[in-house]
């Protein structure tokens, strides 16, 4: 049985949805019989770049589509698999060949910014003087990798994500045929997941009609998809908003917990901040993009929730002040200049002693080791950001009453180095802290593990 997306994959111009931008474009070129020698279709995947492709193909050759046929005038080429000049070389020359059947030979070419350098130059000297017979169907996620070379001398056509109330209609329609018993709660969670995508939504609605043989619920989905609950995100929020770092960890803790990863909660809150804005959330949005490229997402997440809640600032036009009324009062005169004895027993101004700096509260060593990085890594986003991204990169062991970095580069080492004094503001005066730009051996941290807990030898128990 085929997966849903295969089985709703439009067959003609006038079924695909969604794209109407694209579409009315390609059937007025085939009604006036106007094609273009070359198309490069753009925009992200799982939008119908390669179904459309494949679609215009056999309509301007008047061939029947069906999912499996095999049209000799019709080459699909993987671009991502075919990347070298010899593989265009080889094209150029079977290009001249006339069609067996169709008018045109027709040349899907998908991912094509994957093409190397030389490969883009072969392919270059075909589109500049193309044979009549030739028409090109390039297809990329990733346009700005395409030369201009290339773009200038195609028909360029943007293909979108679709629109939720769009997907959400398209959905319904495709469940309802499918005999799929799912709640508009629970299929508004698809269209989420599924970003605009069509082969991506479809998909997941694929995979989540074997449920349930009732009905489909929010919940069920939330459970089975490892998605954390609308209220744990809206109590994040709140905490956040309110500036109560207790209940943001407990209620990120809890989710955590619960199955759910960092990455995916992090989802869920920029989806939820998008969907509705509020001024204090918007800070939020450029530190949670950055969890999912963290080595240590669950890290970054906390630290993300865990710094104070502004808003983004905006610059805003100072009100225009008001024009002076002209004066009509005599100027008085400036006053004589004061006698240098004068200006000398003139009382200096006490300087206003700056507020002292609250002193860092001390962190428990009686922790886990790695709860204590946590909290170390979070005062240093805080104090001192320039560096969090290296010591989160960094491999540490913490044993007798000693912080060991390795931090793998010089570079880096020196950096962490340089603001070493924050790190052992929150450690006991009886910590010392080494930097090393090296890579953390695991022997020699099975050592050091081993001499905590009283020596002994590595035991091997033979089967």
């Amino acid at each position: 049985m085929k997966a849903l997306y295969r089985r709703y994959r439009p067959k003609t111009l006038a079924e695909v949805v969604g794209q109407e931008q694209v579409t009315s474009v390609l059937q007025k070129a085939i009604a006036n019989n106007k094609i273009a020698h070359a198309y490069l279709f753009i925009g992200p995947r799982g939008t119908g770049k390669t179904s459309v492709a494949r679609i215009l193909a056999h309509e301007i050759n008047d061939f029947d589509y069906e999912l499996e046929d095999d049209y000799l005038d019709i080459i699909e080429i993987d671009a991502a698999s075919n990347t070298g000049v010899d593989n265009i070389r080889d094209l150029r020359e079977k290009a001249i060949i006339a069609p067996t059947k169709g008018k045109y030979k027709v040349y899907i070419i998908d991912e094509v910014h994957m093409l190397s350098k030389s490969a883009f130059n072969a392919l270059l000297k075909t589109l500049e003087e193309p044979p009549e017979h030739v028409i090109f169907i390039m297809a990329t996620t990733d346009a700005y990798k395409v030369p201009v070379t290339i773009t200038s001398r195609s028909q360029v056509l943007t293909f979108k994500l679709a629109d939720p109330s769009i997907m959400f209609d398209y959905l319904k329609s495709v469940a309802k045929k499918e005999k799929i018993n799912i709640t508009d709660d629970a299929l508004k969670i698809v269209v989420r997941r599924g970003g605009g995508s069509f082969r991506d939504s479809l998909s997941l609605l694929d995979q989540i009609s074997t449920l349930s043989d009732d009905k489909i619920d929010a919940a069920l989905i939330t459970k089975a998809l490892g998605l954390p609950q609308q209220e744990a995100i809206t109590n994040i929020l709140n905490g956040y908003a309110a500036g109560d770092a207790a209940r943001v960890r407990e209620q990120l803790q809890t989710t955590l917990d619960s199955g759910v990863k960092a990455e995916v909660i992090a989802d869920n809150l920029i989806s939820e901040i998008v969907a509705n804005p509020q001024p204090i959330h918007l800070g939020l949005l450029d530190k949670l993009i950055d969890v999912s490229r963290s080595a240590y997402p669950a890290v970054k997440l906390l630290l993300a929730l865990s710094g104070p809640a502004t808003a983004p600032a905006f610059p805003v036009a100072p009100a225009p002040r008001p024009r002076a009324a002209l004066a009509t009062a005599p100027i008085p005169a400036a006053p004589a200049p004061a006698k240098a004895a004068e200006l000398s027993s003139a009382p200096n101004p006490e300087p206003i002693p700056e507020p002292e700096k609250p002193k860092p509260q001390l962190i428990d060593t009686n922790q886990d080791s790695a709860e204590i990085w946590n909290q170390i890594l979070l005062h240093v986003e805080q104090n001192a950001p320039s560096i969090s991204k290296y010591l989160q990169n960094s491999d540490y062991v913490f044993a007798d009453s000693k912080l060991t970095i390795y931090a793998k580069k010089k570079f880096i080492m020196l950096q962490i180095n340089k603001k070493l004094s924050v790190i052992g503001e929150i450690l006991p005066d009886s910590y010392t802290i080494e930097v090393n730009d090296q890579t953390l051996n695991k022997d020699a941290e099975m050592a050091a593990i081993a001499e905590i807990m009283g020596g002994g030898e590595e035991v091997h128990i033979d089967a």
